[in-house]
């Protein structure tokens, strides 16, 4: 175990005396990737008024440009810290509600009313942002890295041939955590029972692949009933059918599922395939809470309401339960005072290597190489 040092572009108070280890495992400890596309808001959030929002530890103030283009800058002015979302807009100029200082989308100082001369020092920081379908992602880390092939694909949340429903929620928990929930499909039939998970798909083979950073599971479980998230709105509750499923651990900000459930009797004229897309977003506010977007997405029935309502509600349902879970352990690792190092069985394995890709992400971001 070594204490390193860190590059000034990527550092955190965090990183700067944490001990990376090498073969080590991320844990709600880990300094945060800053290097990575992270949704800031909803597209539908930002407007002509200013909003601010905690980004990985750092304040941040958005708002739409006249012609409709988000923007997010530092939410703090340069000369005494006054938050500039508390300030206002005056055209494309964001001006300080305290010293009236000025500042154009990409955070050049425009004015400052009480100096003759404008001073060249007094930018605020501007991030990268990029609006995709219904996300506007944001890169917090070094600029000249945020290379837009990296956003993850989301093209469902914005095709017309997909209807989704989705939701949010504000968590006090720890987003390895977050990402190894969902990579841990065991627990689905006993956190959310009759709603996603079935004892007989948590003991259906599972295959674990790794591509690059991306940990990809693949399940498939044939001539079982659905569970009801997938039963109700297809109509194939208590029916045999065959399920598919895919589920990935994308990026530190994003992890996906896709499913399919096949009907291998269709009645005549009816469909036999039936795909769901479910999309977890989360970006951390700081290393024990997270701000945490999720859809899910379907290829079928687009304009039904009751289906809208049943899967908005059984998601809603699921999701929160995953809340409160990892609020409870969270509290209970940060606070119990007997160390404990828990057990890890062969299912672990995918949040294991997710955990693995991020140690060593945040390493390098340090400026360690194992």
């Amino acid at each position: 175990m070594k204490t390193i040092p860190v590059h000034a572009a990527a550092a955190t108070p965090a990183a700067e005396t944490f001990a990376f280890e090498a073969g080590g495992f991320a844990d709600h400890n880990t300094p945060l990737i800053l290097n990575c596309w992270y949704v800031a808001a909803l597209g539908a959030e930002v407007s002509r008024d200013i909003i601010s929002r905690r980004l990985l530890g750092t304040d941040v103030a958005m708002y739409r440009t006249l012609a409709g283009e988000p923007v997010a800058v530092r939410n703090r002015c340069p000369h005494r810290s006054f938050p500039l979302a508390k300030g206002k807009l005056d055209g494309d100029t964001l001006i300080c509600g305290y010293h009236g200082m000025q500042f154009d989308p990409s955070g050049r100082c425009l004015n400052m009313p009480s100096l003759p001369i404008t001073p060249s020092n007094a930018s605020v920081r501007s991030f990268p942002v990029v609006e995709c379908g219904p996300l506007i992602w944001i890169w917090m880390g070094e600029s000249d890295m945020a290379d837009e092939a990296l956003i993850p694909d989301t093209h469902w949340l914005a095709d017309p041939e997909w209807k989704s429903v989705s939701g949010s929620y504000y968590m006090k928990s720890d987003y390895i955590s977050m990402h190894e929930n969902l990579l841990d499909q065991t627990h689905f039939p006993f956190l959310h029972p009759g709603a996603i998970g079935t004892p007989e798909y948590a003991r259906s083979k599972l295959d674990v692949r790794q591509e690059g950073e991306v940990i990809i599971i693949d399940r498939q479980l044939k001539n079982s009933p659905p569970p009801g998230v997938y039963g109700v709105p297809t109509g194939l509750t208590g029916k045999p059918v065959h399920r598919y499923s895919e589920a990935r651990f994308a990026s530190p900000a994003l992890h996906v599922a896709f499913a399919k459930i096949v009907d291998p009797t269709p009645p005549e004229g009816a469909q036999s395939d039936y795909r769901f897309n479910i999309t977890h977003i989360f970006t951390p506010e700081s290393r024990g809470s997270i701000h945490y977007w999720w859809f899910n997405s379907r290829d079928f029935k687009l304009d039904d309401k009751e289906a809208d309502e049943y899967l908005h509600t059984a998601s809603a349902k699921a999701y929160l339960e995953d809340v409160d879970a990892l609020e409870w352990i969270l509290e209970v690792v940060k606070n119990d005072a007997q160390p404990q190092f828990d057990l890890n069985f062969a299912p672990d394995k995918p949040g294991l290597l997710m955990r693995r890709v991020i140690h060593e992400r945040a390493a390098a971001e340090a400026g360690y190489t194992f």
